[in-house]
């Protein structure tokens, strides 16, 4: 029997793990001029809290979650997805009673069972931001564009932002109702899952991609026509912040977003190359989530992308992320005493902040110079006998060709003035 990785996971290898590094590189710094910080919780917790807090009649809670017993009798569950865990740990060590708001980030693997395909996998990763401690709706207009301006930052623009609001626990009830009602009028047209939905999550019928469901979808009530005085002032004022930053958007009545907490302010970042995943991010406000796993009301917001949908809309917009494969010098060493002194002098340029490398495979020199090459090495420092003897090294430019004498001795200042 062969040992494959598990269906649903894979490897991030090189130079794909080095576009990861450049994308995570790009949002830390974008992070740190916005002023979030960096927050990691544990790839598993206790099973009631993404019950509670996403929802039992949700798919993820129902079809999507690694759940296990663990050696003590409890169940745990590999995180779905990282809000519920952000919140969890907001509550746990009491931020609340700290200045607001507590603005958060984090990047790990996310798990949820379901059947693999381009973009989406079993165990994925996923880039979050939250905001928790404020109902400003400056800050969901702050949350929609400083995605943006990721994608901007990765010259990603061929992208289309959509919005809604879903109202919050005093209108969306009224709304389901007539929701509903609609619904059951046309329950023979429903498929198989929304007829369940019908019954235990009608508003997660509004995001089916059935054609017959779409039919039905289409006829039905906005719930923006019922949104109360609230929740409409609050959308308002999103969109006025969100024209005020020249952000065009379309609004959907029809968006909502898959999990239980979300009220009010909803939105999804599509690219159309994508097929029918084309989201490239998605989030919105989550007002009741701190209520719904124990805790007291904290409004809140944020947003996740999926690193792998990311690369693939990247892929298909072909931009080519740039990936730095160079080292600064390469040491090529004749026999085995040049070996000695060059793996010395190895890790000596290495502590003085410069990039090298050296052979470990015992190659001719003409080989070590193609993997130099290959390496896309700067400069080579050859040392051989005549080196040793005499302390002086041969530092070749490799994009010249130029050779220059330098004393092993002084070779790492040297070397610092060149590069």
């Amino acid at each position: 029997m062969s040992l494959n990785a598990p269906r649903g996971t894979n490897d991030i290898l090189p130079p794909l793990s080095s576009k990861w590094k450049y994308i995570l590189n790009k949002a830390e710094d974008l992070m740190e001029r916005y002023n979030y910080s960096e927050i990691k919780t544990p790839i598993f917790e206790y099973t009631p809290l993404f019950q509670r807090g996403i929802g039992e009649a949700t798919d993820i809670v129902e079809k999507e979650m690694y759940t296990f017993e663990d050696k003590g009798g409890r169940s745990i569950t590999l995180r779905p997805e990282g809000t519920a865990s952000v919140m969890r740990s907001f509550m746990e060590n009491k931020i609340y009673g700290r200045a607001q708001p507590t603005k958060y980030y984090y990047f790990g693997p996310m798990f949820r069972y379901e059947r693999p395909q381009s973009g989406r996998y079993r165990q994925f990763y996923q880039f979050g931001v939250e905001a928790l401690g404020s109902d400003d709706p400056a800050l969901d207009a702050e949350m929609i564009s400083m995605g943006l301006n990721l994608m901007e930052e990765l010259d990603l623009d061929n992208l289309q932002t959509i919005i809604n609001s879903i109202g919050c626990k005093k209108c969306r009830p009224d709304y389901i109702e007539r929701l509903k009602k609609h619904l059951v009028n046309h329950k023979e047209k429903l498929c198989s899952d929304c007829k369940k939905r019908l019954k235990t999550n009608p508003l997660r019928i509004l995001d089916c991609k059935n054609d017959s469901c779409s039919a039905v979808i289409k006829e039905a009530p906005k719930i923006t026509d019922y949104l109360c005085t609230e929740c409409q002032n609050h959308f308002e004022k999103v969109k006025n912040y969100l024209d005020s930053l020249n952000i065009d958007y379309n609004i959907d009545p029809k968006l909502v977003r898959g999990l239980d907490y979300y009220t009010k302010t909803a939105f999804e970042i599509k690219y159309k190359g994508l097929g029918a995943q084309d989201t490239v991010f998605a989030g919105g406000r989550y007002n009741g989530l701190a209520e719904e796993i124990g805790g007291r009301e904290v409004p809140a917001i944020g947003f996740a992308l999926g690193m792998e949908r990311l690369i693939l809309t990247l892929e298909k917009e072909e931009i080519d992320l740039p990936i730095n494969k160079s080292i600064d010098l390469y040491l090529t060493t004749i026999g085995e005493k040049a070996k000695e002194k060059g793996f010395e002098l190895l890790s000596k340029i290495r502590k003085s902040g410069l990039k090298a490398k050296m052979d470990y495979l015992d190659r001719s020199v003409g080989s070590q110079m193609k993997d130099a090459d290959r390496s896309n090495a700067s400069y080579t420092i050859i040392i051989g006998g005549d080196e040793l003897k005499s302390g002086v090294a041969t530092v070749r430019n490799m994009d010249s060709g130029e050779e220059l004498d330098i004393e092993l001795a002084n070779i790492i200042n040297e070397m610092h003035e060149l590069v």
